[in-house]
């Protein structure tokens, strides 16, 4: 998804300014005069890959719908420190009102683009993609999973609506692999594919067996990722096979050199940092 819904986007800035604003920004009305003009600038503080360019200018678009953002690189790039990546001028109240807002996107989603880009470049030269989770932060998920995107990491599912994954409860609750399989091969249409979690070869071939398309091989050494890959072309050449759990930046090639098609990682959007980026006002 390397893309935004623009309803969307626009209908969650509107609920970010309002949480925001509140009343108004009581600070800005009692210091600043009513339309003077200011010009703000986009500084990168420290090395980055870019991305949330579209979600800053909508954040003062929609408080000004004059107002735009001039961006000096695109999403996905990598900025070096010091580097200016977008200006935009008009009213100062309006820039003072949007400022953290904007900032807090930005930094944000650039922190998970690069942090993605890293484990993206971790695997280069094989046949792996790194894909994002759905451990994202409530209210962000198509932003965060569009920065994954631009970092250059593929999407899992977006929501429980949008794919089968049957992971240890579910199976626990439908009396065991084979019946949680059947079960949703019964219940949803020919367009889904069925993944099933497994952390033994047993359940790797009773999953199989039963006719799941995708295999999650969870919280396994690259070692036993190995052998557990071996075991599953043995049986059907074609399924998708994906790693997850205690993958790092460290260890993530080595999973990768196991065989396995997709290495999903909750950290891409749950622990990446934002980025250091600050946005200056002049008067003008």
């Amino acid at each position: 998804m390397n893309w935004l819904d623009d309803a969307a986007l626009f209908s969650q800035v509107s609920a970010f300014l309002a949480e925001d604003l509140g009343r108004g920004d009581i600070t800005t009305q009692s210091t600043v005069p009513r339309n003077a003009r200011a010009r703000g600038r986009f500084l990168a503080k420290e090395p980055m890959v870019i991305a949330g360019l579209e979600a800053a200018e909508a954040v003062f678009s929609t408080l000004d719908s004059q107002q735009q953002l001039e961006a000096f690189v695109s999403d996905g790039e990598e900025v070096e420190a010091g580097k200016v990546v977008a200006r935009t001028n008009g009213f100062a109240d309006v820039l003072l009102a949007g400022e953290r807002v904007a900032l807090n996107l930005l930094q944000r989603l650039s922190g998970i683009a690069t942090q993605t880009r890293k484990f993206v470049r971790a695997i280069e030269g094989t046949s792996s993609q790194i894909v994002d989770t759905r451990k994202t932060t409530p209210g962000l998920r198509m932003l965060e999973k569009y920065a994954v995107s631009i970092g250059g990491g593929r999407n899992h599912r977006f929501g429980l609506d949008d794919g089968v994954l049957i992971k240890d409860n579910h199976i626990a609750l439908a009396g065991g692999v084979q019946a949680a399989v059947e079960r949703a091969r019964s219940a949803v249409g020919h367009l889904h594919k069925v993944e099933v979690e497994v952390s033994t070869e047993r359940d790797l071939r009773e999953a199989i067996e039963s006719g799941a398309d995708i295999i999650l091989l969870d919280n396994q050494t690259p070692e036993g990722t190995a052998q557990l890959v071996r075991v599953a072309r043995e049986l059907k050449p074609n399924v998708t096979l994906e790693s997850s759990g205690g993958i790092t930046l460290d260890n993530v090639r080595a999973y990768a050199e196991a065989g396995v098609d997709l290495i999903s990682i909750g950290a891409l959007t749950h622990s990446a940092r934002a980025m250091d980026i600050s946005f200056k006002i002049q008067a003008g």
